[in-house]
C-alpha cells in the first residue's frame, strides 16, 4: 500500500483495545460517528471485517485480533522511538499517562508532581483515577501505581511512598450505641461502609493479619462507595465502621471525632509503588517523573 496514511490503523488499535467507539473517539478527539465511518473505510480497503458491532459493544473479529496482536506492538515501537527523539531537545517533552487510585493520587502523586511540573511545561501528564487493578499495557498507560505487594513480578517497580497501615474507625456517636468489635469477625454484626473495587468482582473484603494469621472479612451496611474519601466521610458522619488508610483518619482521630479499633490486626503494608513494563524504553520525560516520584525515606 504505497503512500498509505496509517491513521486509520492507529484508530483501529484504539477501538479494538477499548472495545468502545465512544471511549476511543474521546481519546482520538473525533466523534463516534466519524470513527465508525473510518473503521468501515479501513475494512473496505482491506477487504476483511475487523470489528463485530452490536448496539451495546464492539469487539475484534478473528482477523481484527490478529491485526491487533501483530501490528499493535509495531506502533508502540514507533511511538517509543519518537518519544526518544526528545533526547535531542533542550528540555524534556512528551506525554506520560499514569493510572492510580484516588488515595495514592491525593497523597503521593499530586503533591510530588505539583512541586516539579512548573519547571517542565513541555511535559504533559495524564492521571487516570481507577480503583481496580489495570492492565497498563492493554490500556496503553506508561505506568501504574499499586501497593508493593500487588505489583506483578515482570514489572519494574519503584517505591514512591512510605508503608501504609489501614485503620478500622467509626464515629464516637456510633460506638455510643454499639459495642466496639473485639475481633475482625465481630464486624459482620455491625453496620459497615463498603468500598466497591472492580478488580475484586464487587465489594472489597477487609484484610487483617495478626501473628502471621491472615483474615478477610466481608461486611455489610447502608452505604457503598467507589472512593475511599467518601468511605471516610460517611464514617465521620456516624453511618458505621470504615476501613481506610490511617492517614485519612488521623485528623479526625486526633480531634476525637473518630475512634479506632482492632489496631493490633492492622500491620503495615508495603507502600505505593510506580510500576511499568521492563521492556519500556525510558524517555527523558518519563525518567524525570520517575525520579520526582521516587520515595526518599
Amino acid at each position: 500500500m504505497p503512500h498509505q496514511n496509517f491513521n486509520d490503523l492507529r484508530a483501529f488499535l484504539v477501538v479494538a483495545r477499548d472495545r468502545s467507539f465512544t471511549r476511543a473517539a474521546a481519546k482520538l478527539g473525533v466523534s463516534p460517528s466519524a470513527l465508525s465511518h473510518t473503521m468501515r473505510g479501513l475494512e473496505e480497503r482491506l477487504g476483511v471485517r475487523l470489528l463485530t458491532r452490536t448496539t451495546r459493544s464492539v469487539s475484534p473479529t478473528e482477523a481484527g485480533e490478529r491485526l491487533l496482536r501483530t501490528v499493535g506492538p509495531r506502533f508502540e515501537e514507533i511511538e517509543a522511538e519518537l518519544d526518544a527523539l526528545s533526547d535531542f531537545r533542550e528540555k524534556p517533552a512528551g506525554v506520560v499517562r499514569i493510572t492510580a487510585g484516588d488515595h495514592s493520587v491525593h497523597t503521593i502523586l499530586w503533591p510530588k508532581l505539583a512541586k516539579v511540573m512548573h519547571r517542565y511545561p513541555d511535559i504533559k501528564v495524564e492521571i487516570n483515577i481507577e480503583q481496580g487493578l489495570v492492565d497498563i499495557a492493554a490500556q496503553r498507560f506508561d505506568a501504574g501505581v499499586r501497593l508493593g505487594e500487588q505489583v506483578a513480578k515482570d514489572m519494574v517497580s519503584v517505591r514512591i511512598g512510605p508503608d501504609v497501615r489501614f485503620a478500622v474507625i467509626a464515629a464516637k456517636s456510633y460506638f455510643a450505641k454499639h459495642a466496639a468489635p473485639k475481633t475482625p469477625q465481630d464486624l459482620v454484626a455491625h453496620r459497615c461502609i463498603n468500598l466497591r473495587l472492580p478488580t475484586y468482582s464487587g465489594l472489597y473484603a477487609w484484610e487483617f493479619e495478626r501473628n502471621g494469621r491472615e483474615l478477610k472479612v466481608r461486611v455489610d451496611g447502608q452505604f457503598i462507595f467507589n472512593s475511599i474519601f467518601q468511605v471516610r466521610d460517611a464514617a465521620v458522619e456516624g453511618f458505621g465502621i470504615a476501613y481506610v488508610p490511617e492517614d485519612l483518619a488521623q485528623h479526625y482521630l486526633s480531634k476525637g471525632q473518630l475512634v479506632r479499633v482492632l489496631e493490633e490486626w492492622s500491620p503495615p503494608w508495603a507502600g505505593y509503588h510506580l510500576y511499568y513494563p521492563s521492556r519500556r524504553q525510558s524517555s527523558p520525560a518519563f525518567a524525570l517523573l520517575v525520579d520526582a516520584l521516587r520515595h526518599r525515606a
